[in-house]
């Protein structure tokens, strides 16, 4: 073994040379005194470092913002800005060591690592050396004590180049390997699959390099941490993500020579507005379902919004009600299904003449719905019964937008936070009238004589190809992104040379770029939902005229296959389905 050491300080790997790699300004431990080394990954394995929200912006955009090529000054994982975000931003987190932000198991093996005598304890991070103030800062917060923390350089110490995080990350372990040449064990904890595999086949031809030269071969064992996916307050990521488009735009103007010349914009689609309901109305709204009608493993609950309409609201409209972040309350009446696929419940206003609006034939709530139903369908519920009047109660609601935002191109004329529905789906002849001359169908008080039989929806506009829920072009198609690594799908913005393959196949991180090219902005303050279920209008044939909803309490004539109440007839066979997605599996 004395040979060993000698043979690798003859070769320049020496601990002087090792301390080149680390940020920190420490002695490492001698030779002599390592016998294994404990190697951890930081983002999502020690930390629970926050993506990009999937339910904030379309595919194209959440593939690009991990790109280094999105902004002139880097992307998602490239500005320390995003990082330091987190929580309630580093100033007040770092006072409580970004409590909940933690792997908790991960940090207790390397406290266990720090007091074992005879192991290396290391944190190897892909992020650039920009981090290494702030990361110091997390870490210390934690009381983690160290002795290396490598990030990723421009150039490594022997003038080394790196394709990838990967090859980084094999450098700074073939130099730990060979420096402490006494060292029979080896861990690595990493959250990605694919590394995870990168690391056990590099670790399997270095043994086979050992065996090769007559030496012992490593312990070495690479353990896979559970992958943990988080994210910022949503204004809080919109706001940073508006800084660095507008440190872009500035580079743009002040340095026009670098190639890229495009100035960016924030812009959003509207899918529609609504009185959207609170989390905890939501689940009390879901509990009375769950107490009233028979259990269904695989219905899809939403209970989260009261439609006012399926697009923009006009304005007219919006002053109408009170604006947009106007409360509403709202009592629940009655409950209905449509073919045991999809369950709503009707509401009225409190008071009973309050002004609301409502494209549906009367306020309701979609509770939840199965497999091919559609929150359209709940206009096909025509036999509705009675709630109870103590299972009654009141919920406040807030009028607001269920928007997707996208990254573009900006344009010099036109507001780049206006709604791109007619611009993805217009029909080519118009077929009703403009929205500013049509009728409100079910406005003012509530039980107000309003034609049901006058139709007026828009049956292609404001959904996208397909017609269907979350199809529009940019939006996430069904639901279903698939489960990708940090690797994003191509495709330029729209307009670009390079189009349109971009999607939600994961988004490209700090792990998978190579390099880079060497006043903070606000959002609009109106309320926005994030979840994951849109209406879509009914598409396609003649639409049949329903019947004027009788007073309350007084349900309409039971239609075959409509949902009775538990004590009548015996319900039908429910169709075979599935839950859709966890978006949180998504990483």
């Amino acid at each position: 073994m004395a040979f060993d050491q000698v043979n690798s300080a003859a070769h320049g790997f020496t601990i002087t040379a090792l301390s080149r790699w680390s940020i920190l300004d420490k002695k490492l431990p001698p030779v002599e005194k390592i016998k294994a080394i404990h190697v951890y990954d930081f983002d999502n394995t020690l930390f629970k470092t926050p993506l990009p929200n999937l339910k904030l912006w379309n595919n194209t955009t959440y593939s690009q913002l991990g790109s280094p090529n999105i902004f002139i000054n880097g992307g998602w994982w490239h500005d320390p800005r995003i990082l330091a975000a987190t929580g309630e931003g580093a100033e007040q987190e770092e006072k409580r060591a970004w409590e909940g932000w933690w792997n908790e198991k991960i940090v207790e093996l390397v406290h266990l690592t720090m007091e074992q005598d005879d192991a290396l304890c290391v944190l190897l991070t892909g992020r650039s050396e920009d981090f290494s103030q702030l990361l110091k800062r997390i870490i210390t917060s934690k009381g983690l004590d160290f002795d290396m923390v490598g990030l990723k350089p421009i150039v490594g110490p022997n003038n080394e180049r790196f394709k990838d995080t990967m090859n980084f990350k094999q450098t700074f372990i073939r130099s730990l390997l060979a420096t402490y040449t006494l060292v029979d064990e080896i861990r690595i904890y990493e959250d990605r699959p694919r590394h995870v595999t990168g690391f056990r086949d590099f670790l399997d031809e270095y043994n086979r390099q050992r065996v090769s030269l007559g030496l012992t071969s490593l312990t070495a064992e690479v353990i896979q941490v559970a992958e943990i996916s988080t994210t910022l307050d949503p204004v809080v990521e919109v706001a940073e993500i508006q800084h660095l488009i507008n440190i872009h735009n500035t580079l743009i103007k002040e340095q026009p020579s670098n190639g890229r010349k495009d100035r960016l914009a924030i812009r959003k689609t509207v899918f529609f507005t609504s009185y959207m309901i609170e989390p905890a109305d939501t689940a009390r709204l879901i509990a009375l379902l769950n107490s009233i009608a028979p259990k269904m493993d695989d219905l899809k609950y939403l209970a989260n919004t009261i439609l006012i309409t399926a697009k923009p609201c006009p304005k007219k409209i919006l002053d109408d009600i009170g604006g947009m972040n106007s409360k509403m309350k709202w009592e629940i009446s009655d409950i209905g299904s449509f073919q045991k696929n999809l369950w709503a419940m009707r509401v009225k206003p409190v008071p009973a003449n309050a002004k609301y609006h409502t494209d549906n034939p009367s306020p309701s709530v979609v509770l939840g719905l199965r497999r091919g139903a559609r929150p359209a369908d709940v206009n096909k519920i025509y036999h509705w019964q009675p709630i109870p009047p103590e299972k009654s109660f009141v919920f406040e609601t807030t009028v607001g937008e269920k928007v997707m935002l996208r990254i573009e191109h900006e344009q010099p004329e036109g507001n780049q936070y206006d709604d791109q529905n007619e611009r993805i789906s217009q029909p080519k002849k118009r077929k009703y009238p403009a929205d500013e001359d049509r009728r409100s169908r079910h406005s003012g008080n509530f039980g107000g004589n309003n034609n049901n039989n006058n139709r007026e929806y828009h049956n292609s506009s404001y959904q996208g190809r397909g017609g269907g829920e979350n199809r529009g072009r940019g939006a996430y198609r069904g639901n279903n992104p698939s489960r990708g690594n940090r690797g994003g799908g191509r495709g330029g913005f729209r307009g670009s040379n390079r189009g349109g393959r971009g999607g939600a196949h994961g988004y490209r991180s700090l792990d998978d770029v190579d390099t880079r090219d060497n006043g903070q902005g606000g959002f609009s303050s109106s309320t926005v939902s994030y979840d994951d279920s849109f209406p879509s209008m009914p598409q396609g044939g003649q639409q049949l005229p329903l019947p004027p909803p009788p007073p309350y309490g007084q349900p309409f004539p039971q239609q075959g296959g409509q949902w009775q109440a538990p004590n009548g007839a015996p319900s039908q066979t429910r169709p075979v389905g599935a839950p859709g997605p966890d978006l949180q599996n998504f990483y």
